[in-house]
């Protein structure tokens, strides 16, 4: 099993930044991949960003291009997601997410790309 534990979300005004992150713990030997989904009130769960453990290899949804930036810090188990140029369609309870290594399996943007989930955080973003 792994842990995922979100922080950093909170109430911001326009154009300001956001860090949010990921604290993961238990067998994280065991994951490939972690990401960030986001979603809004009334809307489905988006895909926001993910990184790949094999060559850091990161990915963006076309809305935070730019804007955002995914990482991972190894020495803490962490992954961050560095938030910019925060606009209001940005307002959602974002959650962090761990991808089970299984062969065969590269998908990385979608719900059920992924095995384990953090609690979410909410993030408002105010005109």
């Amino acid at each position: 099993q792994v842990q995922l534990v979100e922080s950093g979300g909170g109430l911001v005004q326009a154009g300001d930044s956001l860090r949010l992150s990921c604290a993961a713990s238990g067998r994280t030997f065991s994951t490939s991949a972690m990401g960030w989904f986001r979603q809004a009130p009334g809307k489905e769960r988006e895909f926001v960003t993910a990184i790949r453990w094999s060559g850091g290899i990161t990915y963006y949804a076309d809305s935070v291009k730019g804007r955002f930036t995914i990482s991972r810090d190894n020495a803490k188990n962490t992954v961050n997601l560095q938030m910019n140029n925060l606009k209001p369609e940005d307002t959602a309870v974002y959650y962090c997410a761990a991808k089970r290594i299984r062969p065969g399996t590269l998908g990385i943007g979608t719900s059920d790309d992924y095995d384990y989930w953090g609690q979410g955080t909410q993030v408002t973003v105010s005109s």
